[in-house]
């Protein structure tokens, strides 16, 4: 089982940037493929960005490629997504989800609110 806490949201100016953290314990964080989502008001929950256990593959969707990037610090147990050029599009609750390398079995966070906003 594997414990997942996001921290490093709030209130941030159009233009701005922001790095989302996302630790982890409980279980071998290095077996698990790290992901992060988002939810806007009225919106379904969109995944982000992966990045695979060792970090060698990340994707992201269409619209925050070029000004999001994930990363993983396996030693640290702790996922990343550093958030360029925010625009209020971005403005959502974040979330991080840890999936299991073997068995798929998926681990969320509480959420972390960004508000992008002038």
């Amino acid at each position: 089982q594997v414990r997942v806490v996001e921290s490093g949201g709030g209130l941030v100016q159009p233009g701005g940037s922001l790095r989302l953290s996302c630790a982890a314990s409980g279980s071998d964080f290095s077996l698990h493929h790290m992901r992060w989502y988002r939810q806007a008001p009225g919106k379904e929950r969109e995944l982000v960005a992966t990045i695979t256990v060792f970090g060698g593959t990340t994707n992201y969707v269409d619209a925050v490629k070029g000004r999001f990037t994930i990363s993983r610090d396996n030693a640290k147990n702790t996922a990343y997504v550093h958030m360029d050029s925010l625009t209020p599009e971005d403005t959502a609750v974040y979330y991080c989800n840890a999936v299991e390398l073997t068995t798929s079995f998926t681990y969320w966070g509480q959420g972390i609110q960004v508000t992008v906003s002038s």
